[in-house]
């Protein structure tokens, strides 16, 4: 009885190993020609270079085969049970969507409306604000939102930002190099005034520089403070504005904190491009995990952290800390052991392993090996090199960076400027279809805010402070272990959640800057 459409097999001959043999090769094989007489020998040569021989054969090899439950050049036997090739199947499609299932977004939408500036704010000339920005990339992209919000309350003009050489990584770029500079116009052309430089009428005028902005500054301190000095000088200079404006401000200003980080401050065309093909790069084989690794040096520096690598790593990072105490933000008067435990330290290597390992492990499972996962690993080279990143690698090894997805030449324009290189990584993370920071910092919080903004895409959030106690718990199995990890997990996947006091709203932008059919009914 013939074979069902549902139960057809092919036999796959490599077409290397078909050229490769030629009939002579095969008569050399197959027969001896001192048994052989020289007809017989000449009606075997015809026979074997007729085409239609090999074909029979290739079929009358691949139909023995089957009989006896053997198939060559095969890994899968047409023998093997179809029904469990549909099951396994079946289930692979399974986990694979529950992984990559995106969170609920309960229906929240951008919603930026707000009053324009006036024609009269729009159209003068007699006030500019300047600013000068520092720190690396995200700091920077913190400090422009500030500069837009404050120009907004002190009705003045905007010349672009001054971005102040990086002592840590000597990047001179501007701001064209990072952003694309006429759409930021263009998208605040309503807003505020953007300008390229001081005009001719101010450029002699001695800039008003103000160092004493408090922390968490209200619009009405910003006014009363600001303005005098700005009608009588015609332009105000402002450094080190990082977290100088509240995070608590009216709706109008909050809207346009959203619109300058989600929409004005769109990267480089080049910058852009080169993103997007590493992203598609990714995605060329399915879905992807991207993680944001802090594991540089001066990560561990400063955070009064140790890399956990070894005794001799460990040290060097102490001995850096007593060289250069300056450099420590975290709380001084807490030991190591202290700020781990408190969640105040990134996650090394090890860690972020077992945290994706519970994510990725059925997937895994299903797809019969342990190197199903791909994942984009964003961030600087990690203080160890290689080897602070073997326990991923070992589990994972689709694991990529920009330096391993990019062409040759095509990162060669940026590889000199670290804020160039962050962007591209910010690109990639922010298109991933799961992303996951080691580390909360600034990069994490812009692309985990952005990720909302763009529908609520999934987004892990570690919570290192409760689960860390359980990854030192040697007595856990691996089933309890797991339990655990999704438990305190279950609403940190990137599910809209409410900013609450204190908190910025480009990091939550629900309820100001993203409305639900209900919030919206509700307001009418």
């Amino acid at each position: 009885m013939g074979l069902s459409k549902k139960h057809q097999c092919y036999i796959a001959v490599p077409s290397h190993i078909i050229n490769s043999l030629s009939s002579s090769h095969l008569q050399n094989m197959l027969l001896s020609e001192k048994i052989i007489s020289p007809s017989l020998s000449l009606k075997l040569k015809l026979l074997l270079t007729n085409p239609r021989f090999w074909i029979f054969l290739v079929f009358l090899f691949g139909f023995v085969g089957m009989w006896l439950d053997f198939v060559p050049f095969s890994q899968n036997p047409c023998s093997i049970s179809h029904e469990l090739f549909s099951v396994n199947e079946k289930s692979i499609v399974n986990e694979k969507s529950e992984f990559w299932k995106q969170p609920d977004g309960l229906g929240y939408r951008p919603c930026l409306d707000f009053s324009k500036a006036s024609k009269e704010i729009l159209n003068d000339k007699t006030r500019y604000l300047m600013v000068v920005v520092s720190g690396g990339m995200n700091q920077q992209r913190n400090q422009i939102v500030d500069a837009v919000v404050i120009a907004r309350i002190l009705e003045a003009a905007l010349v672009v930002p001054i971005f102040q050489v990086n002592p840590i990584w000597a990047d001179e770029s501007e701001f064209s190099d990072i952003f694309d500079l006429d759409h930021f116009k263009n998208v605040l052309g309503n807003d505020v005034r953007i300008v390229s430089s001081l005009p001719s009428t101010h450029v002699m005028t001695r800039p008003v520089e103000e160092k004493r902005t408090p922390l968490h500054a209200s619009p009405e301190w910003i006014r009363s403070h600001y303005t005098r000095k700005l009608r009588r000088d015609g332009v105000l200079l402002l450094r080190g504005l990082d977290s100088r404006v509240s995070k608590d401000l009216p709706s109008n200003l909050q809207k346009l904190r959203c619109k300058v980080a989600f929409h004005a401050l769109r990267f480089n065309p080049s910058i852009l491009e080169l993103g997007n093909k590493l992203t598609e790069r990714m995605r060329s084989k399915g879905p992807f995990l991207a993680l944001h690794l802090r594991m540089e040096k001066d990560v561990w520096v400063r955070t009064g952290c140790l890399p956990g690598l070894s005794h001799e790593y460990d040290e060097m990072i102490n001995n850096e800390r007593k060289r250069r105490p300056d450099l420590l933000t975290s709380r001084s008067n807490m030991t190591y052991h202290e700020r781990k435990l408190a969640g105040l330290c990134p996650l090394n290597a090890l860690e972020v392993t077992r945290q994706v390992l519970y994510f990725l492990r059925k997937l895994i499972k299903a797809l019969g090996a342990p190197n199903g996962a791909r994942i984009y690993w964003a961030g600087g080279i990690p203080f160890g090199g290689k080897e602070a990143l073997r326990p991923l690698t070992k589990e994972f090894p689709h694991f990529y960076n920009k330096e391993d997805l990019a062409l040759p030449g095509e990162l060669e324009p940026f590889s000199k400027k670290a804020s160039l290189m962050a962007a591209i990584d910010y690109i990639v993370c922010e298109n991933s279809d799961v992303f996951m920071p080691s580390h909360g910092g600034n990069m994490g919080h812009a692309i985990q805010g952005h990720r909302a903004y763009a529908g609520h895409k999934k987004t892990i959030t570690p919570n290192k402070r409760q689960m860390l106690p359980h990854f030192l718990n040697s007595y856990l199995s691996e089933s309890e272990f797991n339990k655990i990890i999704l438990d305190l997990h279950k609403d940190s996947l990137g599910q809209p959640e409410l900013r609450k006091t204190g908190r910025d709203v480009t990091k939550y932008p629900v309820p100001e800057c993203m409305c639900s059919s209900t919030t919206i009914h509700s307001s009418m």
